[in-house]
């Protein structure tokens, strides 16, 4: 079997992710892979900070003579084990990490009490109402006019 290493996309559109990885040269570009060797963010705006790749499985692959594509190569190269720009690469990550905003800690909401039970707030309505003088039971009620009607009636007119 024939490994290649190459790049799997994912992501969604116009947001473009990949891994980087080990696959059979006859599976399609997306299909399975035999194992991840990292991974690469063309989004991120720092260069050095795009990809971070597992120098020692890569190598491994490249021992038992897996071919890498052109992009991974010069992902490998850049950095990879031995590669020309892992100093930058260190230094890209650790600003990312220090500059990556962090969620506030979470508030503590305190719990409302619990209600009185319905019992004593009507025994305590009861007793405001005895205290003005009124029964609790009986509200006062307003005389209510009986609805005025046209000549016509509810007939309709006729």
């Amino acid at each position: 079997m024939a490994v290649r290493i190459r790049l799997k996309k994912l992501g969604r559109k116009h947001r473009p992710f990949y891994r980087i990885c080990a696959m059979d040269a006859r599976a399609p570009r997306d299909g399975k892979t035999l194992e991840e060797l990292g991974h690469y963010d063309p989004m991120v705006k720092d260069e050095n900070a795009r990809a971070v790749l597992k120098g020692e499985r890569i190598d491994y692959w490249l021992g038992v003579g897996a071919l890498p594509t052109e992009k991974v190569r010069v992902l490998i190269k850049k950095y990879g084990t031995n590669g020309t720009h892992l100093a930058q690469q260190q230094a890209a990550l650790e600003r990312l990490k220090t500059s990556k905003p962090q969620a506030p800690p979470p508030m503590v909401v305190p719990r409302p009490k619990k209600a009185e039970p319905p019992a004593a707030s009507e025994e305590a309505a009861v007793e405001e109402h005895a205290a003005e003088g009124t029964p609790a039971d009986t509200a006062p009620v307003e005389a209510s006019e009986p609805a005025a009607t046209d000549d016509a009636g509810a007939t309709g007119g006729q």
